[in-house]
């Protein structure tokens, strides 16, 4: 494996701005377009009871399970916020196989329910990738608890020589988490990598604030792109970033 493309997007339920329109349709084709290997999702409904009724063009099966048929293979959800109608979580979708797969609550209290979602993917030649996907909360607090239990899981899951990558939407206003990120587990923000700083990927009309990240641990950075505009208007809150990588060298599975 030479390099590996990794993409992470927050699909707002896979409803646009506003819930006024299905979208998730949309998202699968753009999606798709940017051809990642790797695809961290949050804001994923698993359920919904009452959507079908109201949108004759609501899929009939989960929007992570819709998104991935035919492209990737290989996919788990994790649920997090469970409500009378149905459930939303973190997903993440791969093109190699998934061996391991765990998802951790992580919720600060009752009023957001937020999870890491962990995988151990089996890339070629018996190399092994860890993945998590994280949906942090909105409240300061909150968030540092989150990022004190994201931080002790990798220490105690991972082993400190294993590749890593840890994407999602860390609501991290401030970009208080790279410093923690660096110090605690040796990662760093991709776009801070490849051009300096994180990136501004919220709102999505006109991305202001750097919400979202793609750390990794393992890797050189070939690319970066922050999706906004054109064909991917309107169809989320939040704009999709995509990298490039290169492994720095084969790491046996224990």
């Amino acid at each position: 494996m030479q390099t590996l493309t990794i993409a992470t997007y927050n699909i707002h339920k896979g409803f646009s701005h506003f819930n006024r329109r299905v979208v998730v349709h949309e998202l699968r084709d753009r999606l798709r377009e940017l051809n990642a290997d790797i695809v961290f999702l949050q804001e994923v409904q698993g359920e919904h009871t009452r959507h079908a009724e109201r949108f004759h063009n609501y899929p009939g099966v989960a929007q992570h399970e819709f998104i991935a048929e035919e492209i990737w293979p290989h996919r788990v959800y994790g649920k997090n916020s469970v409500y009378e109608a149905g459930h939303h979580g973190n997903a993440i979708l791969s093109r190699f196989p998934i061996m391991h797969s765990l998802n951790v609550d992580v919720s600060a209290h009752r009023f957001e329910s937020r999870g890491l979602l962990h995988c151990e993917i089996d890339l070629a030649e018996r190399q092994r990738v860890h993945c998590l996907c994280v949906h942090f909360g909105l409240f300061a607090r909150g968030r540092q608890e989150q990022v004190r239990a994201l931080i002790e899981h990798v220490r105690n899951e991972i082993p400190p020589d294993m590749p890593l990558i840890i994407a999602g939407d860390f609501n991290d206003w401030r970009n208080q988490v790279s410093r923690t990120m660096a110090n605690e587990l040796g990662m760093h923000d991709v776009f801070h990598l490849h051009s300096g700083s994180p990136a501004r990927s919220y709102p999505a009309s006109l991305p202001l604030l750097r919400l979202d990240r793609i750390y990794v641990r393992g890797f050189s950075v070939l690319h970066s792109d922050v999706h906004v505009g054109g064909n991917w208007q309107r169809l989320s809150d939040h704009a999709a970033l995509s990298t490039r990588l290169r492994r720095h060298g084969p790491v046996e599975p224990e």
